[in-house]
């Protein structure tokens, strides 16, 4: 990519995932919508075998009573095999994932995953009551049918429903992919998307904000959930050795940048050791990204880095070469004891601080932050080590049953995916301390 290109780019990412161009897009979205008169709509579209979507249904009708929108639901299909590139690691994972959640909100956990054929005959009762306009009333009771330990039966699926019910989850699917998504458990609205029960909390306070929650002195349907580093810190012996917090992480992640910097307060915190394991992206696997799935993680990645206060947007993405000589450096930097500094300067400098990695001066800049000089650099690009590496991390991960990052692992424990799963993280550190 050009260094103009790089430029021109990286100025254009700031300004939209500025959270001042958030707030005029979303002041524009409510007065446009006031000028016209029209209610607030809010869209959600539902998997009905994704446990995810399984979550979020259960929570509709609270989120219609307590706020003065019009809810519009949807049936959608899973998404294309380009935005699930591991389908049946992340089957595997949303099952687990979904029912640790729904444990730690009160919710119905989703025990097994469904069949074919009660996947098709719960969507033909979906449709049927989204005909009638009840989907908010029944949808809940259908999936906990379906998500069972023995899935209840809807009825034979035949004919003239189970015709309706393709129609109405191809019609969902056209409208979430036209408004620019492509997941199931989504809501949408005004120009803004919410993935599951996790950005919940992001709607909700932008429907508060404007006025329009019937209540607002009531708690949020699902609080925002994060790393809290309570008691003191940990302490540790020769009977009680450090535990072990493996990071797997990617320089082309940017979760994984905003991710770091708790990783490494729980470590220091919960006397961990942190290991780092570097993987290559996903992409320079071949494994393409569509459109949707890379617009929703810039302004998710934006909201996520406001939230947690970290600077995010100037960027200039690393993939390809760039990755590999961060990775090249990074490498011997932790043989060195600055692999924590290198790679904190590293995906700083890309996502936040508009550095080009693939250039001389960009990489010699980002090491030199992290103590590291141009001597140390060029050495480093010389050895081609890093990808032995890489690639047994790689392979660790997918024994883990995972296969993206950011991914976390307390010594031999279940793994976790992704930056909001750091406080499931924690309460392993804590069990472990006790």
């Amino acid at each position: 990519m050009s260094a103009l290109k790089n430029t021109v780019i990286k100025h254009v990412v700031r300004i939209l995932t500025h959270p001042a161009t958030r707030q005029w897009q979303r002041t524009r979205a409510s007065l446009v919508r006031r000028m016209k008169g029209a209610a607030a709509q809010v869209h959600y579209f539902h998997q009905a075998d994704d446990p995810y979507s399984h979550l979020c249904v259960q929570l509709l009708e609270r989120l219609g009573d307590g706020y003065d929108v019009d809810l519009l639901a949807h049936l959608v299909s899973p998404p294309e095999d380009s935005a699930a590139p591991d389908r049946e690691r992340l089957g595997q994972w949303s099952l687990r994932d979904a029912a640790l959640l729904a444990r730690a909100n009160g919710l119905d956990a989703p025990i097994s995953q469904p069949d074919a054929a009660a996947v098709a005959a719960a969507e033909t009762a979906l449709a049927t009551s989204l005909q009638a306009g009840r989907f908010v009333v029944d949808a809940a009771a259908i999936s906990q049918r379906l998500w069972s330990a023995h899935p209840q039966p809807e009825g034979q699926v035949q004919g003239r429903a189970q015709t309706d019910a393709q129609a109405a989850k191809a019609a969902g699917t056209a409208l979430r992919k036209q408004l620019g998504h492509y997941l199931g458990a989504t809501f949408f609205y005004g120009g803004e998307w919410y993935w599951g029960i996790d950005r919940l909390h992001y709607l909700e306070q932008r429907l508060r904000d404007e006025g329009l929650c019937r209540e607002p002195a009531r708690a949020l349907l699902v609080p925002v959930r994060d790393i809290a580093l309570n008691g003191a810190p940990a302490v540790h012996t020769a009977s009680k050795p450090k535990a072990q917090l493996h990071y797997f992480c990617s320089f082309r992640s940017p979760y994984t940048y905003i991710a770091l910097p708790r990783v490494r307060q729980l470590a220091e915190h919960y006397g961990a050791q942190l290991q780092i394991r570097f993987v290559l992206p996903m992409v320079m696997r071949g494994l393409a990204v569509p459109r949707e799935k890379g617009m929703y993680i810039v302004a998710d990645v934006a909201r996520e880095a406001q939230r947690v206060g970290m600077p995010y947007g100037f960027l200039v993405d690393p993939v390809g070469k760039p990755v590999e000589r961060g990775y090249a450096v990074l490498h011997q930097a932790m043989k060195a004891g600055a692999g924590l500094q290198l790679a904190q300067s590293f995906l700083q400098g890309v996502w936040a601080d508009g550095i080009d990695a693939g250039t001389d001066s960009g990489l010699y800049a980002i090491a030199a932050r992290a103590g590291l000089d141009k001597a140390f650099v060029d050495k480093a690009l010389s050895d081609e080590s890093w990808r032995a590496v890489a690639a047994t991390n790689r392979q660790e991960l997918l024994d883990m049953q995972l296969w993206g990052v950011p991914s976390f692992r307390v010594n031999d424990l279940p793994g976790y995916w992704g930056q909001d799963r750091l406080w499931m993280v924690e309460q392993d550190l804590i069990d472990l301390k006790a």
